[in-house]
């Protein structure tokens, strides 16, 4: 996937891309905006990672999609360099995302964002609650994932969440 003008184009992220990922991360994460992760972390999730890359092959943005469940998803670690906002990039990545999700079969995505008209604009509507039904809600809590906590509302990971809004696809 590219944008039109050919600048950019989106591919499924590499493990060379790993420090640029995490560099990518990092200031939407001193700002709270997204968790950090350690840098094993994002070798682990790796195959959830899109990049968006310029003409040189350098990461400008990322954003992951991870299965947390047989119908359901949440998009993560959207981020996308400074001066590259504005330029379609963020929207590429997530449109990459869900033509993934939908590949896999899934059914649903989520995210927990600050950014709901950016979210909004590609069909997801803000909700209240966990919607799952109680036997995948009991499984979930098994996950030491803090993504998946997030997910559930869990109290130990409020202080992640505030002044974020909880949103769902349905694909």
């Amino acid at each position: 996937m590219s944008d039109p003008d050919g600048v950019y184009r989106v591919r499924p992220a590499l493990p060379r891309d790993v420090r640029a990922i995490r560099d990518l991360v990092t200031p939407y994460a001193d700002q709270r905006i997204l968790l950090a992760k350690e840098l094993v972390g994002y070798y682990e999730a790796i195959g959830d990672f899109q990049v968006a890359v310029d003409a040189s092959q350098r990461p400008v943005g990322c954003g992951a999609l991870h299965v947390m469940w047989s119908d359901l998803a949440e998009v993560r670690t959207l981020a996308v360099h400074p001066t590259w906002r504005r330029r379609g990039v963020g929207h590429a990545l997530l449109d990459a995302l869900l033509a993934r999700a939908r590949e896999l079969g899934l059914r649903r995505v989520f995210c927990l964002t600050f950014e709901v008209d950016f979210f909004r604009a590609h069909g997801f509507r803000p909700i209240v609650g966990t919607p799952v039904p109680p036997d995948v809600y009991a499984e979930l809590l098994r996950s030491h994932d803090d993504g998946v906590a997030e997910f559930l509302d869990l109290a130990h990971v409020k202080p992640n969440t505030l002044g974020n809004t909880r949103m769902l696809l349905e694909l």
